[in-house]
């Protein structure tokens, strides 16, 4: 029996909606957050959580960094096609200055910077934590855009200055193999293993291609290459551009800044989720092993059996037997007693 002091809830109660804490962000209320897999205890472990991810100033932010950097991507466009002047020597084609430094920029000292910087600080024991390993691999694919970009623009402005496309020059074969070396950075972070375990080997292998980083800057002034030196960062400090031609230069250094944090932002978001999303999934898994295991008291429930749908497992219920429903018994009827006919011989 139950006590009369149980509190016990009304058959026609309604249970009670769960209301979101004030100032929560638009990205932790999404489908995606509040999903069974992301709720799960690992999920919610303090290395989980990050507060670029979650608060609500991060994600103003980013909006802002975004809108900023497209308004500036717009100006340095404007500038560069319509306002500045053409060059005495390479005509509108010096026009490319405006974008592919700027674009090697990023890639080399920002994005590749960033990652070996963030990575450092992962291995270092008193700065571990799972936030500068999603930094790193933030950094690192984006820095492998802006670096596609660099090779790109510049075998664009290569081919009517040099008249190939490409060669094997010190500049272009050490950009080449920088790339080479974060994609290889980044097809170590699919190999599966436990989270530590790959953000500990993937700093290494960071802190390795990072190596490459300083070759790709002297390579101009250690060989003797087609690549011109540099226009701005020389040794001598002393800017090889002027005018408005400098002036919008230096815009396209600051909108393509604004591009890569604003991409930064973005994917470390998305890294973040992932973590939580495969974290949740890892659980999951384990709580359908345990209850494989638990077998049934008589009376009740079957336990639930693991379906597996894609990658993910969803539990379905099995439903207890019932015994087949017995038909009641058909009536019998008395024999009529036939009326005998005829004589008996």
């Amino acid at each position: 029996m139950i006590p009369p002091s149980a509190n016990v809830p009304s058959p026609t109660a309604e249970p009670p909606v769960a209301q979101s804490p004030q100032g929560q962000s638009p990205l932790a209320q999404s489908p995606l957050a509040q999903s069974p897999l992301a709720q799960s205890p690992l999920a919610q472990s303090p290395l989980a959580q990050s507060p670029l991810a979650q608060s609500p100033k991060a994600l103003w932010a980013t909006r802002i960094i975004g809108i900023a950097a497209a308004v500036g991507v717009a100006f340095t466009v404007w500038l560069g096609l319509w306002i500045t002047p053409p060059d005495k020597t390479q005509g509108d084609l010096v026009r490319l200055v405006y974008l592919h430094p700027a674009v090697a920029w990023v890639a080399l000292y920002l994005a590749f910077g960033l990652a070996a910087v963030a990575s450092l600080l992962y291995l270092w024991p008193r700065t571990r934590s799972l936030f500068w390993d999603r930094l790193a691999a933030a950094a690192v694919e984006v820095g492998v855009v802006f670096n596609v970009c660099t090779l790109i623009s510049g075998s664009i402005w290569g081919r009517p200055t040099w008249g190939v496309y490409w060669t094997w020059d010190a500049r272009l074969t050490s950009t080449a193999l920088l790339l080479i070396l974060f994609l290889g950075y980044l097809a170590l972070r699919r190999v599966p293993a436990d989270p530590e375990v790959r953000a500990k080997r993937c700093a290494f292998a960071a802190l390795f291609a990072a190596v490459d980083v300083p070759i790709v800057h002297f390579s101009v002034l250690w060989w003797k290459t087609l690549h011109q030196g540099a226009t701005v960062l020389n040794p001598d400090l002393s800017p090889q551009i002027h005018g408005s031609m400098a002036w919008t230069l230096l815009l396209g250094f600051v909108a393509l800044t604004l591009v890569f944090f604003w991409m930064l932002l973005v994917r470390y978001r998305i890294g973040y989720l992932q973590d939580r999303v495969g974290t949740g999934e890892l659980d999951t898994a384990i709580r359908q092993r345990q209850a494989e295991g638990v077998v049934p008291a008589a009376g009740s429930e079957a336990p639930a059996s693991p379906v597996s749908v894609g990658s993910r497992l969803t539990s379905v219920a099995a439903p207890a037997e019932s015994p087949p429903a017995e038909s009641p018994p058909a009536e019998t009827q008395p024999a009529e007693a036939q009326p005998i006919s005829g004589v008996v011989r």
